[in-house]
């Protein structure tokens, strides 16, 4: 008999159960995102970025270029026209700063009779013989010897000297050393005298000291410069001289002043002050400063016409940014500038017993500015001896007042009694004689004699070239006076 039963029915799937949870809230977006979008709707941000890359590429690129020096005769043949000129005026003089140093060339420029009264001018830091070049002619015109000079580090003279460096050559150079052992002597070298002797005997090792030429700077103090001064007059035989002293030179030529104040016969200040040149010399120091007022021409016009004359041409600026960027001169100067004597005291130096009986000038600019009038009138005051004029150029000599600073330099030296000359004709200096003596010893001073008594006569080919009597040919080019 068949059993039917009857199967219940599945249960019905299950329903999904609605989420009870309130909504999620709206998450705001992140601040790099803002930032993006920020960064992506201001049209400026692109300019401003793609301006500072292109300015600091040309700063690298004018940097750059100073690494690699220009040969002082391609130098020289690149100068424009109107240096070339007035390098054709002078010459070098040879001066020995220190006793174990190579010599130093210095450029001097003169006019006027050789035996009338000699002016001496001495620039300040940042300018050169350059600037003095229409005073000096003047000054020649009206009767007087003037000469002016550029200062080591400055204008056509010596900007740096070559500087012989010992070292040990550091970790790069033992581990040099110990390289060069092993080539000579094998690898195994230590462990053979250790084998033999028991022990590496590292004292048979000479020390070795690395020598390396390097190009530096002309750093010269208060007392090199002194020797400067000294053996320029006694090359020239200008001894006793009317010292001119511009700007930062007074600092400079003041100490020599007092220790040979028989070879001064008198000292006139232009627009002195020992403290601050004219020039900022922080503005040189800088390189990145230096290589921007140096390297573009309107900025390097903007500081001469805010700090030193507000006047001068074109051109003569143009040679003034030559001569400062040329043979790294502008390191020079600030390299000058940290040698001087801060701590000089006008008060004090005028006072003293080699200096207080000379006759002194202050010739000062009255058109610059207030602040820089009152300071004439304490630096005249400073000097109860010195008598005061002025004159309505700026801090540093223009050509539009160059025969105003000259007729005052001649109207103080024509009152003055005249000097006894040291000698009646330039004098060659003691250790030139020497040299002289020594060639003369080999036969260079040729005297000709017949000595058959046939129209006998004697040739003296030794007169003293000016080149060889401390006067180089500077540059390769063969130069002495100009016409």
């Amino acid at each position: 008999m068949a059993i039917i039963t009857e199967e219940p029915d599945p249960p019905p799937p299950p329903s999904p159960k609605t989420s009870s949870s309130p909504p999620a809230p709206h998450k705001p977006t992140s601040r790099s995102a803002t930032a993006t979008a920020t960064a992506t709707t201001n049209p400026f941000t692109f300019w401003f970025y793609f301006t500072l890359f292109v300015s600091l590429t040309t700063l690298f690129f004018v940097s750059l270029s100073t690494l690699s020096p220009q040969d002082p005769k391609s130098w020289f043949l690149s100068l424009p026209t109107i240096l070339r000129h007035h390098y054709s005026k002078g010459r070098s003089i040879k001066v020995q700063t220190a006793p174990n140093q190579p010599p130093i060339e210095v450029f001097t420029i003169q006019d006027g009779p050789l035996k009338s009264d000699a002016v001496l001018i001495v620039h300040g830091l940042g300018c050169s013989s350059y600037s003095f070049s229409k005073v000096v002619e003047s000054l020649g015109l009206k009767g007087l010897r003037a000469v002016a000079i550029d200062l080591p580090g400055s204008g056509f003279s010596d900007k740096s000297t070559v500087v012989v460096e010992e070292s040990s050559g550091g970790v790069f150079g033992r581990v040099w050393e110990i390289f060069s052992d092993v080539k000579e002597k094998g690898l195994f070298w230590g462990f053979d005298q250790l084998i033999e002797k028991g022990y590496v005997n590292y004292e048979e090792n000479e020390i070795r000291v690395s020598r390396r030429k390097s190009v530096k700077a002309i750093e010269l103090g208060p007392e090199e410069m002194g020797r400067v001064l000294g053996q320029t007059l006694d090359s020239m035989g200008l001894a006793p001289v009317d010292l001119v002293l511009h700007d930062s030179a007074l600092g400079l030529a003041a100490n020599w002043a007092l220790e040979n104040s028989k070879l001064v016969r008198s000292i006139t200040l232009l627009d002195t002050k020992s403290s601050a040149p004219a020039l900022p010399l922080w503005v040189l120091s800088m390189p990145v400063v230096r290589e921007l007022v140096l390297g573009f021409r309107f900025v390097f016009v903007r500081v001469i016409e805010l700090c030193c004359s507000k006047s001068v041409g074109v051109l003569d600026l143009e040679a003034h940014r030559i001569l400062l960027k040329g043979r790294d001169g502008g390191r020079a100067v600030a390299a000058m500038g940290k040698k001087m004597n801060y701590s000089f005291d006008l008060v004090e130096w005028s006072r003293s017993e080699g200096v207080k009986g000379l006759p002194m000038q202050v010739i000062w600019s009255s058109g610059w500015s207030k602040e820089w009038s009152e300071e004439g009138n304490r630096v005249s005051n400073a000097l109860a001896q010195a008598s005061f004029v002025t004159h309505s150029g700026g801090r540093w000599p223009q050509d539009d007042v160059a025969e105003e600073l000259a007729e005052s330099i001649f109207q103080f030296v024509s009152t003055l009694p005249k000097p006894v000359r040291q000698s009646e004709e330039e004098r060659i200096p003691e250790h030139i004689q020497k040299v002289f003596d020594e060639t003369e010893g080999s036969g260079h001073h040729h005297n000709h004699h017949n000595h058959h008594g046939q129209g006998g006569h004697e040739h003296d080919h030794g007169h003293a070239h000016d080149h060889a009597a401390g006067y180089m040919d500077a540059y390769g080019l063969g130069h002495g006076w100009g016409n």
